[in-house]
């Protein structure tokens, strides 16, 4: 993995009375594009100043998320901010903050999340699903992210990440981690019971075994080659089911887990899965949709669903208490990240081995190359 001096830069800090704060340049490296599925320019581009209710982080690293993809290929039926700056795993060093922001100091560690800002006023807020807010501001969607130097978060939603960590392996913990740990609450499950993970060595899929783990779930994998299975193995998963030779999947994955799994966690794009799911989950089980893939439906047989009595339960992201839960996890040494780190001049690289499924656990990208 690799690892770089923290970069200086210089010009005055945006906040005024603050002697000893950062210098800030006016511009900065970002990877941007201009219309959906155009070219990833890796250029420079203005700083941004944070509004009163901002921080303005110093990202030195961010995860690279499926989403990422998505976003820049406009696959979803919700309109992105164009030009924009893609990215929502971001982890950093604040350097400025605006005059409302009471919870973040010059020099505090933080994250951009995908919820990079809500409302706090309306009934979704009020009940904690945040990311449910119809005002909410995404991070590399509608608001510019993390694949650029300086980033602006909302300083309510922004992520409080522990002085000293490491914030190349923190990055996937604030989307990845923060979602699958937010699914498998979701599932509501009881130590002991099985827990299948659909995509267990993809970016999520890799962090969702391990928090099935520290939450005492058996784990069964299911994924594709020698390679996913060797990586689901180390990461203390118990039963693999190999989908690329499997002839019958259903009977594999309930024969291992005696009936079926009592939750499965579909972090996998593929939508015959998804829909697969339904199938071998266990009676009374839950079977909970977190991968997105463009224009995919869940079906699920009527007779049996009903008989089986199962549950299809979608999962979001998670607000400001799942992040904290998922921060602290990783911060006792309980979750990994499984990260390969490169330049962020390089995404679009990253992009082309994320469309043809070579990914195993999670790129990371470094701001300063």
């Amino acid at each position: 993995m690799l690892r770089t001096n923290l970069r200086t830069f210089t010009r005055p800090q945006f906040i005024r009375g603050l002697a000893s704060a950062p210098t800030i340049p006016k511009s900065q490296k970002a990877i941007i594009f201009y219309e959906n599925g155009g070219e990833l320019q890796y250029k420079d581009i203005p700083v941004p100043e944070p509004k009163p209710n901002e921080i303005l982080v110093n990202v030195k690293y961010s995860g690279v998320c499926h989403t990422d993809l998505h976003a820049w290929k406009g696959d979803w039926p919700l309109a992105t901010k164009l030009p924009l700056v893609g990215g929502h795993e971001g982890a950093g060093i604040v350097v400025a903050k605006g005059s409302e922001v009471k919870n973040f100091e010059i020099g505090d560690y933080a994250g951009i999340k995908w919820l990079n800002g809500s409302c706090m006023s309306c009934e979704y807020c009020e009940k904690g699903f945040e990311s449910n807010c119809p005002h909410a501001d995404l991070s590399g969607y509608t608001h510019d992210g993390s694949f650029q130097q300086y980033a602006t978060a909302d300083a309510v939603q922004a992520a409080k990440i522990p002085q000293g960590t490491d914030l190349a392996d923190v990055s996937p913990i604030l989307c990845a981690g923060v979602t699958v740990y937010k699914a498998l609450k979701s599932a509501h499950l009881e130590p002991g019971q099985w827990v299948a993970i659909s995509g267990a060595a993809g970016g999520l899929g890799s962090l969702a075994v391990q928090y099935a783990k520290a939450m005492g779930l058996r784990v069964l994998g299911i994924d594709g080659g020698a390679e996913k299975e060797k990586l689901f193995k180390s990461l203390g998963g118990e039963v693999f089911i190999d989908f690329t030779k499997e002839k019958n999947i259903v009977e594999a994955i309930q024969n291992a887990t005696n009936g079926g799994p009592h939750g499965v966690i579909n972090v996998s794009v593929a939508p015959a899965a998804i829909s697969q799911s339904t199938e071998y989950v266990r009676p009374t089980g839950k079977v909970v949709l977190v991968g997105l893939p463009a224009d995919a439906v869940c079906k699920s047989e009527v007779f049996s669903h009903v008989v089986k009595s199962i549950s299809i339960i979608g999962s979001y992201v998670g607000n400001r208490a799942d992040t904290r839960e998922a921060i602290d996890f990783f911060s006792r040494g309980l979750v990994k990240s499984p990260i390969k780190v490169v330049g962020l001049s390089e995404l679009p690289k990253v992009y082309e081995l994320m469309e043809q499924g070579k990914i195993l656990g999670r790129y990371v990208v470094d701001t300063s190359k």
